[in-house]
């Protein structure tokens, strides 16, 4: 599954972790996939089914 870059940025800045949301940006490329990054969203405590886009594969 991708998720885009912007909805895990989103998420983090909406819980005030402005660090790690510039991080994310500068590091991880417009188009997350989640099974090659699962160890990166489990230490942000992202579930990738909440920040999976609809039309994703």
């Amino acid at each position: 599954m991708r998720i885009a870059r912007h909805r895990i940025v989103a998420a983090l800045r909406e819980r005030g972790q402005r660090a790690r949301a510039d991080w994310v940006e500068r590091e991880l490329p417009e188009r997350v996939d989640s099974e090659k990054h699962v160890g990166l969203l489990a230490t942000l405590r992202l579930d990738p089914a909440d920040l999976a886009d609809a039309t994703s594969p």
